[in-house]
């Protein structure tokens, strides 16, 4: 089954960016048709933010279009989240998921990567 890793998150000053990556270990696209980024702020529900679709367009929540871009560099089995003008609300724990062929849901999570904006 697929593992999968986070790293890259940390603090920043609004405006600033970061880029995320989530390395998928027993990935193939065929098995896990889509990867996605979630983040999860204290007290709130943990929310969709990207995905990505084996050979489908890229989708976002409409909070972080134009600011976001997710991405999937398939000959290393990693998928990245570039994040670019930081807002204080974007600040939560990140989260990379995989959906395997079947599931109607995300079930597959890696363990989260720390996203601190600071106006």
């Amino acid at each position: 089954q697929v593992q999968l890793v986070e790293s890259g998150g940390g603090s920043v000053q609004s405006g600033g960016s970061l880029r995320l990556s989530c390395a998928a270990s027993g990935y193939t696209s065929r098995r896990y048709p889509s990867l996605g980024w979630f983040r999860q702020a204290p007290g709130k529900e943990r929310e969709w933010v990207a995905s990505i679709e084996s050979g489908g367009t890229p989708r976002y929540t409409d909070s972080v279009k134009g600011r976001f871009t997710i991405s999937q560099d398939n000959a290393k089995n990693i998928m990245y989240l570039q994040m670019n003008s930081l807002k204080p609300e974007d600040s939560a724990m990140y989260y990379c998921a995989a959906r395997e062929w079947g599931s109607g849901r995300y079930n597959y999570w890696g363990q989260g990567t720390q996203v601190t904006v600071s106006s």
